[in-house]
């Protein structure tokens, strides 16, 4: 897939205009969504993915949009799964509901930003050194392992990172919020607001997350611009989700095991494309490894969209019943 400059300028001229609209609304009338606003956001958002993808099968193929919706579905499952830790930094620094949308467009916005580095290594290093998705790979099944036994506790701990706890202690922080503003006078002194440090948590806190979804997602197609694309798509309407699932996500009780199903999946996926391109010589003699199968995109694409219902529908079914139990013992 080759991908001109212009194509590449047009891409990040529209979802550059796009992200400032959604900025300007929210500077112009901070508040807390409804459902149906929330609603709304997040189908245009998936509109929008599901229509670049169309867009790609008629210009390059099939195949280009099966790894595009591939690579989008994978970033977007896991991106709900930041969502809990999201929770629990706005419930820790007590952000007032009205203000959670500007810093969570703001914290995606810096993410983006972030990723956009780590998907430009990526992919230098992809295209130098074949044997890195050895290292993708078995990074990717040994974060599936470790979300496999945190089983339905994932994510319900946030620890502060250094980048955190270094602003706490070197900026001079008020006391409390000042609306959504950044800074404040107190005493004829400029003061930054707690409003930054929860911004700095979840921009850095995302950008942890992406050390497993961009290994992931180059697991599923090699073409920065796909890469790219899909997490944009992905993060765009995380925000609008946020709202929209409010308290529909402690009840996705397996969604953990479904991710990790999924990225010990692209994991093994990785090391086979690995073995196929080998050429360590302590691997095969540094020989190409002739056995190694090829999984096509369609069956990524079945495994995570599978994985992810079978997930989500056995997470609900499980909440209700135990729900009905509650309200049985109460009566």
């Amino acid at each position: 897939m080759n991908v001109s400059g212009l194509v590449w300028a047009v891409t990040l001229v529209a979802l550059t205009v796009v992200l400032l609209a959604d900025l300007l609304i929210i500077g112009r009338r901070p508040h807390e969504p409804s459902v149906r606003e929330s609603s709304l956001w997040v189908t245009f958002y998936v509109g929008l993915a599901l229509l670049f993808g169309a867009g790609l099968w008629l210009t390059a193929g099939a195949s280009v949009a099966g790894q595009f919706y591939t690579g989008w579905l994978t970033e977007y499952s896991l991106s709900v799964d930041n969502l809990f830790v999201f929770l629990i930094i706005m419930a820790r620094f007590s952000v007032p509901r009205q203000y959670q949308q500007k810093v969570l467009l703001i914290g995606i916005v810096l993410a983006l930003v972030m990723r956009g580095g780590f998907i430009a290594a990526g992919a230098a290093l992809i295209s130098q050194f074949s044997w890195v998705f050895y290292l993708f790979g078995t990074f990717l099944i040994y974060t599936a392992v470790n979300l496999a036994r945190q089983g339905d506790s994932a994510g319900e701990e946030f620890k502060e990172n250094v980048l955190i706890r270094w602003s706490r202690r070197a900026l001079p922080i008020s006391r409390g919020y000042d609306g959504a503003r950044l800074t404040v006078r107190e005493g004829g002194r400029r003061m930054f607001t707690p409003m930054l440090v929860v911004m700095i948590a979840i921009g850095t806190t995302d950008l942890i997350f992406a050390l497993d979804s961009i290994p992931a997602i180059f697991g599923i197609t090699h073409e920065p611009y796909l890469v790219f694309t899909a997490n944009v798509f992905a993060l765009m309407g995380l925000r609008q989700l946020y709202f929209l699932l409010g308290g529909l996500l402690d009840r996705l009780i397996y969604l953990s095991y479904g991710l990790a199903v999924v990225l010990g999946f692209i994991g093994v996926k990785l090391i086979l494309e690995a073995l196929a391109e080998n050429n360590l010589p302590f691997v095969n003699h540094g020989v190409p490894v002739g056995w190694a199968p090829h999984i096509p995109i369609w069956l990524s694409l079945s495994v995570v969209l599978g994985t992810l219902a079978v997930a989500t529908a056995a997470s609900l079914i499980k909440s209700s019943r135990d729900r009905r139990r509650e309200l049985t013992e109460v009566r």
